[in-house]
């Protein structure tokens, strides 16, 4: 999780589900607590259109991972038609994204390579940033509407 403060008042911090999730027993190894200030499904958000002006959107990245593992109990895993997910998501953050506003989506290339994430939404990305040991996880900047 990457917020610096959960707690600051300029973050709504949403997420489909609210639990804590012990994944490591060992002493000294704390919970994953989520959270969130609204349970949202962010295919359907309950927000009027261009609320925002900063959108996060961070989705799973893994594809049809067993529900055991450390990494989706923590994180979750997409399963069904989750390119039509990703592509209802897409579509929702930029609806409540206020005109010029900002959208970052971070993906890690776990299972699909970001170039077909992409696809599925119409908007082009203005600009992004690798990270990580092996720099599979990606920043993307999108800007929503013309730039002047």
């Amino acid at each position: 999780m990457f917020w610096f403060d959960k707690q600051d008042a300029r973050c709504l911090y949403t997420d489909i589900r609210r639990e804590t999730i012990v994944t490591d027993t060992r002493p000294g190894r704390s919970a994953t607590v989520i959270s969130p200030d609204e349970i949202v499904d962010v295919t359907n958000m309950p927000f009027d259109d261009d609320s925002f002006y900063h959108v996060v959107f961070d989705p799973p990245h893994t594809v049809n991972m067993s529900p055991t593992t450390r990494t989706v109990k923590k994180y979750g895993t997409l399963t069904g038609d989750w390119k039509d997910m990703l592509r209802r998501g897409f579509s929702e953050c930029f609806r409540v994204l206020k005109p010029g506003g900002t959208l970052v989506f971070k993906w890690s290339e776990i299972s699909v390579p970001l170039k077909e994430i992409l696809e599925l939404t119409p908007h082009a990305p203005l600009y992004g940033h690798k990270s990580g040991k092996q720099s599979k996880t990606h920043w993307v900047a999108f800007v929503k509407g013309e730039l002047c």
